[in-house]
């Protein structure tokens, strides 16, 4: 940064660090954010770096305890761990918490990642591993990083925001041979209608990408497109870059640290 004339702060660095005179106000202000928002990241990186195979499951945090939907994501989830798979959630009630259950009782990695909200408390009793988060765009990166597939259940505006933004990722090359199963044909059928006839008749996208969405009914219907598209070569490739760059995360973190602890 350049500083000069009435811009220059009547203290130096030093001492506003030292002096324990003075208002707290600065570990709310945004440069602080900063190291709570990489703690974050460090956090969560962390935590999952060996994690191994992983599918995040989506729906509804309102979804009532067994009903059709609730008991389906039990399913699912129970499927996806007998498959070898970990199952991530966003670690709350609902379908969430269904997944969760599911998968853990299935005896496989049962993960939540929370996010503070006012309305939730918590991560479910089902989460095996987990984290909750502050920021969304942390939590998304985080779900994204980890997972090798998303599997998406009916929900609202949520589920609707992770839905999207995996679209975006996979259509933009950001990730490669990343499955995307929305599961309830009925319930996705007008979604499906509306991209097809407007979106796509707009020249809005394109065929390749409306084709990046399909659509399951049962367990069984979802593992089998994931193992599917999980055999073709180019997911082991990216696999492999993946475990590479965990590898390299890890040691640029601890050379991080060991910086850190000389300072």
């Amino acid at each position: 940064m350049t500083l000069r004339g009435k811009q220059i702060p009547a203290t130096t660095t030093d001492q506003r660090l030292l002096d324990r005179r003075g208002p707290a106000d600065w570990v709310h202000t945004d440069p602080w954010r900063v190291m709570r928002i990489q703690a974050e990241f460090v956090e969560g990186f962390g935590l999952l770096a060996e994690l191994g195979l992983a599918v995040a499951v989506f729906g509804s945090a309102r979804t009532a305890r067994g009903t059709g939907e609730y008991r389906l994501a039990e399913g699912i989830a129970g499927s996806l761990a007998a498959a070898g798979y970990a199952v991530i959630t966003g670690g709350g009630p609902g379908i969430m918490e269904a997944a969760n259950k599911g998968a853990s009782e299935a005896g496989g990695v049962s993960v939540g990642l929370g996010i503070e909200l006012p309305l939730e408390v918590g991560l479910n009793d089902y989460v095996d591993v987990g984290v909750e988060f502050r920021y969304f765009f942390v939590r998304k990166t985080v779900f994204v990083k980890y997972s090798q597939a998303f599997v998406v259940l009916p929900g609202g505006f949520g589920t609707m925001d992770e839905l999207f933004e995996a679209l975006t990722l996979v259509a933009t090359g950001k990730i490669t041979k990343f499955p995307i199963v929305l599961v309830g044909s009925d319930y996705w059928s007008g979604l499906l209608s509306w991209l097809k006839d407007t979106m796509l008749v707009r020249g809005n996208i394109g065929p390749d990408e409306l084709g990046l969405l399909h659509v399951a009914d049962d367990a069984a219907e979802v593992v089998e497109i994931i193992k599917r598209e999980h055999s073709d070569p180019a997911f082991a490739d990216r696999a492999l870059q993946i475990a590479w760059r965990v590898r390299l995360a890890a040691r640029n973190m601890a050379r991080f640290l060991m910086c850190l602890s000389f300072c």
